[in-house]
């Protein structure tokens, strides 16, 4: 079991359907092992103008796949003629992580996404597993290991009815609560929407944790 000590990583990132749209929130540390190695961590990637995704795992292999996915996107418009709806892009993408997993190597590829959007048929949220399968959701999804603790807020607090900006606020409450006792989630807060009129960042926040 050494490949489990290879390196250790951790996050916390949340997707909730609201009835106008979806939110998507993550903190900002990346680790590995103890060491907090970035504190200003990207973990949500906007794909094109209807979708976005947030990322858990492997740092390479998480940057790799999400410039995949992105290619292959728009060869894929170029090649039909028309842009990829929700439903493709996420097979497209589970397909890349179930391929991704499966090759040998010395470090585990593990990646892990939460993948939203909008299209012709409405809003959808997926969770695209480490291992390439592939759940979708009409509520909420979490991911990372700050999950527990965001979990447990949203059992409490989710609202089927939620408008966007109700979404925006349980998003901060599930990740502060993860940050607060998730060693690995840590440093701020990112949250991104995605409505009819698009993919908008409504909350970048730095969260500092001097020592005095």
């Amino acid at each position: 079991m050494e490949n489990e000590n290879i390196m250790k990583t951790g996050t916390t990132t949340v997707g909730i359907m609201c009835k106008d749209g979806i939110v998507l929130a993550a903190d900002r540390r990346a680790t590995s092992g103890n060491l907090i190695s970035d504190k200003k961590a990207q973990k949500i990637y906007q794909i094109n103008d209807y979708m976005a995704l947030t990322t858990a795992g492997v740092v390479s292999d998480i940057q790799l796949l999400v410039k995949l996915i992105k290619a292959e996107l728009s060869l894929k418009a170029i090649r039909t003629e028309r842009e990829a709806n929700v439903k493709e892009s996420v097979n497209l993408l589970a397909g890349l992580v179930y391929s991704n997993i499966r090759k040998m190597s010395m470090i585990p590829g593990i990646s892990h996404f939460l993948f939203a959007g909008n299209d012709y048929e409405g809003f959808h949220l997926y969770d695209v597993y480490a291992d390439g399968s592939l759940t979708k959701y009409d509520s909420y999804v979490s991911s990372g290991s700050g999950s527990v603790m965001a979990y447990g807020v949203l059992e409490t607090l989710y609202k089927n009815d939620m408008k966007i900006d109700e979404g925006v606020k349980l998003a901060v409450k599930c990740i502060n609560a993860a940050l607060q006792r998730d060693s690995a989630t840590g440093n701020g807060i990112d949250v991104v929407t995605i409505t009819k009129d698009g993919i908008k960042k409504v909350l970048e926040k730095e969260i500092k944790q001097d020592l005095y």
